[in-house]
């Protein structure tokens, strides 16, 4: 017999959800065990039947990693109850759900996968794996700006200082930033701390997968070369799920 699986890992790794989700799911009672109504913390025993509002949750065979250019207006859930998610809108014939958020306001790269360790390894924080955005802003970039959001900057609404970062000027009131860690709406309050309002923000890369000429709406699988080098940038990285409130876009 095999080793008992906790019931969020479970259904994670079944691809129904993150882990995140999976405990709400559980905390609701849409999740049975054998017929009994599932608590956090009750583990899986192979032959278990593990039901989600009556229909059977098996683990998916095939692992999934899709690229995707979100579009400014869709949200990164997998909520039905949201009009305009991005499950929904990607509408891909297998169940995926997204890695991590991107705000409904920014467009760009968002991934989308049925592997919940994959998804709690990339968007953990303490892995510090990088994420890079373009960002437009309502006024001149200047070397004083970039300098002082490259040092981390205090965000008064969060009571926290953003890690150092890389910045690089793009165009007059373009620049690039490369972060490692995700707080609530991070670039847009950085901005605000100096006085500059976001105009555009676009995520145009994850690790080394990057968007491309991928045509905004679209999206297409990873090629094996993509998944291999994302396998190999993440061994050593935490699965253990992002504490709630600290995953979100930018």
């Amino acid at each position: 017999m095999g080793d008992p699986v906790r019931i969020n890992k479970y259904l994670s790794e079944a691809g129904l959800c993150s882990r995140r989700e999976a405990d709400r799911l559980v905390a609701e009672g849409s999740i049975t065990i054998n017929g009994k109504t599932a608590v956090n913390g009750d583990k899986v025993l192979p032959g278990d039947a593990v039901m989600y509002r009556g229909k059977l949750v098996s683990k998916e065979q095939e692992p999934v990693l899709l690229v995707v250019n979100k579009p400014v207006g869709i949200v990164c859930t997998a909520q039905k109850r949201e009009q305009n998610n991005l499950v929904d809108f990607v509408h891909y014939p297998k169940r995926v759900y997204p890695v991590g958020r991107l705000d409904k306001d920014s467009h760009g790269l968002i991934l989308m996968t049925n592997q919940g360790d994959l998804v709690n390894k990339i968007m953990r924080g303490s892995n510090r794996h990088e994420k890079e955005y373009l960002v437009k802003v309502d006024r001149e970039v200047t070397a004083q700006f970039l300098k002082k959001m490259s040092k981390g900057v205090y965000l008064k609404e969060l009571d926290r200082t953003t890690r150092p970062c890389r910045l690089e000027k793009a165009g007059k009131d373009t620049f690039r930033i490369i972060l490692t860690q995700g707080m609530n709406r991070q670039i847009r309050r950085m901005c605000e701390a100096f006085q500059y309002r976001v105009v555009d923000l676009k995520r145009v890369r994850i690790m080394d997968i990057t968007l491309g000429d991928l045509k905004e709406g679209a999206y297409r699988e990873a090629t094996q070369e993509e998944w291999d080098r994302l396998q190999e940038q993440l061994e050593g990285s935490s699965s253990a799920p992002v504490p709630s409130g600290r995953r979100h876009g930018r």
